[in-house]
């Protein structure tokens, strides 16, 4: 017999159209997470498909509240993780985490992998923590289910589920001294301030705008765009289908106690309209339990999901800014070059066929009045602009391969992003149909038990 934490695991997968995970199935064991279907395996892989080494299975739950009675109270939750990730020590790992372990996960996450769709974390309820509100039951098992989600989303994604700060995070039993050495030694060297560092205040404007988009990321930013109206407006939507059930409850509940009423005044059917009356009880409290169980859950996941794509859309940016750092230095290499053409014009005596234009005409009566218009002065120019120009060409070089870099990492993350979204609406939706059908057949039942107590009053005229 399946313990708890198995049942939600092995109902943990990812099903999507061209199979998400690199299964070589005759040399892995399938597993939880695995897609056991073998459909579209033989199709080449792009070079901007993702790969899965393996599965990360995670739970949050059972949160406690830690050093009660004190002002330094937190909670703690029990992070649970099954995987057959070689990097892991073992197959299975448990630990307790509080929620600014979790910041610190999110936060280097983003610094460490920027290129990767890191999902945000719920807000920090500022109310809750003036009222107290935070260590009530429901306030706490909200908050778990959102870093649930959380770490469900970092654990499907196949370059974050192989960090080495989330195998910490899953496994460290000295997590706080490992928290301490990540920020003395990071991974990676820390980029050192470099020339485009040096000109991007003067030079990149926060309003600039890519001269030469790419096709294939304007379509995926209108792809967001679109997704994202669709969220906003489905959640606008079951907002108020929300607040009509909770005035219908109020309604029903209205109504029973009408009917009840009534029960006594009418002596003679007193009996039915009391069934009735407790019906429409019934009927009305499945009314709140469904609005409880099924419409807040998923308004939470559909907000939640719009956090998840406005994490999407912010690496989208940045790849647009990575693009705009190269044509910024590029325009800034070429002016640097043409100023340095010009000098050496002007020294050999052909200035007339170097293109002169205004702000070079008047820089030359800036330096005349400042007596730097000799060869001399123009000679030591064009020595500092060489210099500058070796620099710059480096710069671009380096600007250029970043954003190409980053372009094909964006696209993989794109994929990414496409089979983490099909997984978790079809998750919520199914969710939500379970609900409305678990409703509905309550309702009929209800229904059904009271049409033949009606059907049999008889009134006398």
């Amino acid at each position: 017999m399946q313990t708890e934490d198995e049942d939600v695991f092995d109902s943990v997968t990812w099903e999507s159209a061209s199979a998400p995970y690199d299964v070589d199935h005759a040399g892995k064991p399938a597993g939880p997470g695995f897609k056991q279907s073998t459909a579209g395996a033989e199709e080449p892989q792009g070079p901007h498909d993702p790969k899965w080494e393996g599965y990360l299975l995670t739970i949050v739950k059972d949160p406690v509240k830690e050093l009660a009675e004190t002002k330094d109270a937190y909670v703690s939750y029990l992070v649970v993780a099954r995987t057959n990730l070689p990097i892991f020590s073992a197959q299975s790992t448990s630990a307790r985490r509080r929620f600014q372990d979790f910041v610190f996960l999110r936060d280097h996450l983003v610094r460490d992998f920027p290129a990767c769709v890191v999902p945000a974390l719920p807000d920090k309820h500022r109310l809750e923590y003036i009222t107290g509100d935070r260590f009530s039951p429901e306030f706490m098992e909200r908050r778990r289910l959102e870093l649930h989600r959380f770490l469900q989303r970092i654990s499907r994604h196949p370059t974050l589920q192989r960090s080495t700060l989330l195998r910490a995070f899953l496994e460290s039993t000295e997590w706080h001294v490992y928290m301490h050495q990540h920020v003395a030694h990071p991974p990676g060297p820390e980029p050192t301030p470099g020339l485009l560092d040096n000109l991007s205040d003067t030079l990149l404007n926060a309003f600039a705008r890519v001269r030469k988009p790419d096709d294939r990321f304007l379509e995926m930013r209108e792809n967001v765009d679109r997704f994202d109206d669709g969220l906003v407006l489905c959640e606008r939507l079951w907002n108020r289908i929300r607040g009509r059930a909770n005035d219908l409850t109020t309604d029903y509940h209205d109504l029973a106690v009408a009917a009840q009423g009534l029960g006594f005044l009418e002596s003679g059917i007193t009996d039915p309209l009391n069934h009735f009356s407790n019906t429409l009880l019934e009927f009305s409290a499945l009314f709140r339990h469904k609005t409880q169980t099924t419409t807040d859950p998923f308004l939470v996941h559909l907000h939640s999901l719009l956090t998840y794509s406005n994490a999407n859309r912010s690496v989208l940016k940045l790849r647009d800014q990575k693009q705009l750092d190269f044509e910024e230095l590029s325009d800034y290499l070429s002016g640097v070059t043409l100023e340095r053409d010009r000098l050496s014009a002007v020294i050999s005596g052909h200035a007339g066929g170097s293109g002169l234009g205004l702000s070079a005409y008047l820089k030359d009566k800036v330096d005349a009045m400042r007596g730097a218009d000799d060869d001399r002065s123009r000679v030591e120019k064009m020595r500092k602009l060489d210099v500058k120009i070796k620099e710059l060409q480096d710069a671009v070089t380096a600007a250029h391969d970043t954003s190409d870099a980053f372009s094909d990492e964006t696209l993989r993350e794109q994929r990414i992003f496409q089979y983490a979204k099909e997984a978790e609406m079809k998750e919520m939706l199914s969710n939500l149909a379970d609900g409305e059908v678990e409703f509905y057949q309550s309702a009929m039942e209800e229904w059904e038990r009271i049409i033949p107590i009606i059907q049999r009053i008889r009134v006398d005229v």
